[in-house]
């Protein structure tokens, strides 16, 4: 029996992705900040769920919660880190730029690190962090948001090198979704818009092949090619 945990399990990607494990037969630990929609979720697994509440904007409390989750459910072999937030915030507003930061890189890191030494003390695992295509350029009305993808797709590959030299066996898969239908899009009819049960079925199927880098969906590959081709003026003439 396999196991797996979610980061970022109440809504959107970390949900449907549970739903998508449970239904290829993982015993899923789900952790997210709301424990009675967490709970419901659980109950409607086919397989045998685990809830944890978390913030891991709350860096300390988060790790403790993650060790507690890992305790109960024995070990675990996958690890999934889907929580995120973002804004818009043209204005440059002092608070949102925060919080994005504490959950999306301070939060990120926090359980990331986590992960990795339980995966090491087991002799192997898989982490999957969830990026963003954003990851590739500079938002001028999301400039935190952006910039905290980067980080996130940039750590991801300093695992990966990390793991290079190691003897443990620890499988690290960066996924940068383009548009997916959750809260995160704000109501925006957005183009190549994906529905969360689109990308967690195309996640689930790099988890298997164990790839090291995914996007979601697979034509958003032809987008970062050209973003990251671009000259700097061009790009944000395109974005604005």
């Amino acid at each position: 029996m396999q196991r797996a945990i979610i980061v970022g399990a109440s809504s959107g990607i970390g949900e449907a992705l549970a739903r998508e494990l449970a239904s290829e037969g993982y015993e899923v630990g789900l952790a997210a900040r709301r424990r009675e929609r967490m709970t419901r979720i659980g109950s409607e697994l086919p397989t045998k769920a685990y809830v944890a509440a978390m913030d891991v904007a709350d860096t300390a409390d988060a790790r403790e919660a993650f060790a507690d989750l890992v305790a109960a459910m024995g070990s675990v072999d996958l690890v999934v880190l889907s929580a995120g937030v973002g804004h818009l915030n043209r204005d440059l507003e002092w608070e949102p730029e925060r919080e994005t930061i504490a959950v999306n890189v301070r939060g990120f890191t926090a359980i990331a690190t986590a992960a990795m030494d339980h995966f090491e003390s087991r002799g192997g695992g898989h982490l999957v962090g969830i990026s963003s295509v954003g990851a590739i350029f500079g938002n001028p009305g999301a400039p935190a948001y952006n910039a905290s993808k980067a980080f996130v797709s940039t750590y991801l590959e300093g695992l990966r090198n990390r793991q290079v030299d190691r003897e443990t066996d620890v499988t690290v898969t960066t996924v940068e979704p383009g548009f997916v239908d959750t809260e995160m899009a704000m109501g925006e009819n957005l183009f190549w818009m994906a529905s969360p049960e689109t990308a967690a079925h195309q996640i689930a199927r790099a988890i298997r092949k164990r790839r090291t880098h995914v996007y979601v969906t697979r034509r958003w590959r032809l987008v970062a090619w050209l973003l990251k081709a671009m000259p700097e003026p061009i790009t944000r003439r395109v974005i604005s």
